[in-house]
């Protein structure tokens, strides 16, 4: 069999969602499992996690759905709501939250027979200005929702734009505004993403959504320590199936981007672009051959990549290669791609199989 593959480590994510719990005691923590759980595979993701999960966020019904049959019966919200008013008879019947974040949304659930009320996340914009009330609309909307029949509890909840790069005052501003907005309202609020729930504390209230930081990627930089906290979940692993040595000179890979400066023992390692390696990968991106950094040299291919095996010289054919994992973090791939962890992980395509360890049973 061909030996690309990732590894993914439950208990990591038991461990990470448990960092979430303590970094905000006093709230409860939505796991986001949207996309996959991003890439992790939901399902697994899911149960994992569901004896101790407070509730689950997904994108859409679909995603919900698939979690429900699966037997997980956690509380489960769709962080985009509805985008058609034939979802609600599903919302009913599996009893899922809602966000509310239009006046379509808003009027197709007023309007709607559902046969039980539902709980109700009410979206408003606090400066990000992709989805949510405007600020001025906060207290007539929630008014609508609570004198609704078809609504048994309305959470208020934004989404923070910056919330990764402390050192700006985005999250302060946004904060503020959305605080000022709700004023006189008594009602639980959802604010805080991974890096809301790391580094700003006062933004945790009574439920946070720790999404990327459950799968072991910090959303922040080295410098503020929280990769220490986490542990990856996913390691993507494959090998060396060919190996060469080129004289000083020679072009390697596709349009000899790299040029050996010396002579050179390349490695050809059975991964690529198909796989969801990115194909824009510099040289010298770093990755881990049976436990030794090195770096990738030459395009990543659809099916293969190119590694330098010249300071290696017992590194043989069949040897090991984990491109991301615990010897060589996803967020340091990233920075090497021109990308962040979260497209690393659920650009893992389906030809790369996921073999699951640590289940909690």
């Amino acid at each position: 069999m061909r030996p690309a593959h990732a590894i993914i480590d439950l208990a990591a994510i038991r461990h990470n969602y448990g960092v979430a719990k303590s970094t905000a005691p006093q709230a409860r923590a939505i796991a986001i499992v949207k996309a996959n759980g991003y890439g992790h595979g939901a399902i697994e993701v899911g149960k994992t996690l569901a004896p101790i999960a407070d509730g689950f966020g997904v994108a859409c019904i679909e995603e919900a759905l698939e979690l429900r049959e699966s037997g997980i019966t956690n509380p489960m919200l769709l962080l985009e709501g509805i985008f058609d008013p034939d979802e609600l008879p599903l919302v009913d019947e599996y009893r899922f939250s809602i966000a509310v974040a239009t006046h379509q949304q808003l009027n197709w659930l007023l309007k709607s027979k559902i046969k039980q009320p539902i709980d109700v996340f009410l979206k408003i914009d606090s400066g990000m200005h992709r989805l949510g009330f405007k600020l001025e609309e906060a207290l007539a909307v929630y008014g609508k929702l609570k004198a609704s029949l078809k609504v048994k509890n309305v959470v208020l909840m934004t989404h923070f734009a910056s919330a990764d790069e402390p050192e700006k005052s985005t999250t302060d501003n946004q904060f503020k505004r959305f605080t000022k907005a709700i004023r006189g309202i008594d009602a639980p609020c959802s604010l805080s993403n991974s890096a809301g729930t790391l580094v700003h504390p006062n933004t945790h209230q009574q439920f946070i959504r720790p999404g990327i930081m459950l799968y072991g990627a910090t959303p922040l930089g080295h410098s503020h320590g929280t990769d220490a906290l986490l542990k990856p979940a996913m390691s993507l692993r494959s090998a060396i199936f060919s190996i060469r040595d080129l004289p000083a000179g020679e072009p390697v890979g596709y349009a000899g981007r790299y040029v050996t400066d010396k002579p050179t023992r390349v490695g050809v390692v059975a991964i690529g672009y198909a796989d969801g390696y990115p194909r824009h990968a510099v040289d010298g991106a770093p990755i881990s051959i049976d436990g030794h950094r090195s770096r990738i040299i030459g395009k990543v291919s659809m099916d293969m990549l190119t590694v330098d095996l010249t300071d290696l010289p017992d590194i043989k054919e069949g040897a090991p290669v984990e491109l991301w994992g615990n010897e060589v973090r996803a967020n340091e791939v990233a920075n090497h791609c021109d990308t962040i962890s979260y497209t690393l992980f659920t650009g893992v395509t389906r030809r790369v199989p996921l073999r699951y360890i640590n289940r909690a049973d």
